[in-house]
């Protein structure tokens, strides 16, 4: 019953630690380091820790096997984490960075995305009436009643179809967009089967260069020119609305896009639309509606991210403990030899997690250092919210480094912690023995 209780406070050790540790912030951690170096440097039990260590590390080559087993898997930890989250993070900053406070979209009540949502043609000119609206050049609204399509494209990778957004758009879309800007090629003509495409879209599925013609709705279209935004408008393909109505037999939009007047204008507009029960329409910013559609997706792929690097976790823990006990098994009559001239429990224990953590560093800066040259800036695309694929690239952040980092830590911290308490705990005489 001691044995299993001691055991058991030791887990609950480990785990407060590893909780603490998860837990703090960048600071926190270089506060921490600076405190263990100044135990190194200036205590008698810090020195004596960090002679064992300096002979631990001396010993490496001897047995660089086992040290690989720990940096080779703590890296694998790592870079996996690092570019599951990165594919998030990437695919939240394309969806977050569409959009912005001046812009509106107005979809029917209770639609979550645009593909079931409903404005009828009757309805547009009255949205165009109500205040807080934007005037053009013209003296028009600058706003663009919109159809959305998902239509089949052939993926340039493997060939595989995939489904992208083609969009009519109304006359106003530019000057509602101004962020989107033709980078090669002209824009279409209305009434004609003409279309441009956003250039992540161009690069990752086939047909999509200036002058190529593909078959959509049973039509042939050409492509008349490649435009670039910044945001998840790259993934779609854009031609005149009612160009794309003719094709697909379709007379309602699904979506009108505005542009306000000032800031403030969304309040008057929310008002107005309350109090005209036949408009029964939900609004919101463009800035906010894009990072609603990527909030399930990100949280997603951060779970499975973090799913898949504990399970390789417990895998590089338990090749950190074999490898240690190993290290500790073949340094018995060093240790005990220390132990015999005077050296405590404390700065052996410290030793050899500080070797283990610091082969953990190792292995993490390794692994988060492939991810970010093998993922960071690479282009893929992904199921968006509009059942369409959305084209964005890996994002690895300095954030997402520290929390690989993190990680590498927590499993040297675990991995060096009970191999460390049993070369505390040896017996000087069995130690001894071995000479």
């Amino acid at each position: 019953m001691k044995k299993f209780l001691i055991s058991l406070g030791l887990l609950l050790v480990v785990v407060a630690v590893l909780a603490a540790w998860i837990a703090m912030p960048p600071l926190g951690a270089l506060v921490l380091v600076v405190v263990l170096l100044a135990w190194l440097l200036l205590t008698r039990s810090g020195k004596r820790a960090a002679q064992i260590l300096s002979m631990g590390l001396q010993s490496l080559p001897q047995r660089w096997g086992e040290s690989l087993v720990i940096v080779i898997g703590i890296a694998g930890v790592v870079g996996v984490l690092v570019a599951m989250l990165s594919m998030g993070e990437g695919l939240k900053k394309t969806l977050t960075g569409s959009g912005d406070e001046r812009t509106v979209i107005l979809l029917r009540a209770g639609s979550q995305a645009e593909t079931n949502s409903v404005i009828t043609r009757d309805q547009v000119p009255r949205i165009g009436n109500l205040p807080g609206f934007a005037k053009g050049k013209d003296g028009r609204p600058l706003i663009s009643a919109e159809r959305s399509q998902v239509v089949n494209l052939q993926s340039r990778k493997d060939g595989t179809d995939t489904n992208v957004q083609f969009r009519g758009v109304g006359p106003a879309a530019f000057d509602v967009n101004p962020h989107v800007k033709l980078v090669d090629g002209r824009r279409f003509t209305p009434g004609l089967r003409e279309l441009i495409a956003g250039r992540g879209a161009s690069t990752q599925f086939r047909n999509l260069q200036v002058g190529k013609q593909l078959k959509l709705g049973n039509q042939i279209w050409t492509v008349v020119g490649i435009f670039a935004s910044g945001d998840s408008h790259e993934s779609e393909l854009w031609t005149d609305a009612d160009s794309l109505a003719a094709a697909y037999n379709r007379s309602d939009f699904q979506s009108v896009i505005g542009t306000l007047e000032s800031d403030a204008a969304i309040k008057s507009l929310q008002t107005a639309i309350a109090a005209d029960p036949t408009l029964k329409f939900d609004v919101a910013t463009t800035k906010s509606y894009f990072a609603k559609q990527s909030e399930g997706l990100t949280k997603t792929l951060g779970f499975l991210g973090k799913i898949v690097a504990a399970i390789m976790a417990i895998g590089a823990i338990f090749g950190a403990l074999n490898s240690m006990y190993a290290a500790v098994a073949g340094r018995a009559r060093e240790i005990g030899t220390l132990r015999a001239l005077g050296f405590n429990g404390a700065p052996v224990v410290a030793a050899i997690m500080l070797e283990t953590m610091l082969l953990a560093v190792v292995g993490g800066a390794l692994g988060a250092g492939l991810a970010w040259l093998l993922f960071s800036g690479s282009e893929v695309s992904t199921m968006g919210s509009n059942f369409s694929q959305v084209v964005f690239k890996f994002h690895v952040t300095p954030d997402l480094l520290w929390n690989g980092l993190k990680w590498a830590l927590a499993i040297g911290f675990v991995g060096g912690f009970y191999p460390a308490l049993r070369a505390a705990r040896m017996r000087i005489t069995d130690a001894l023995r071995a000479l």
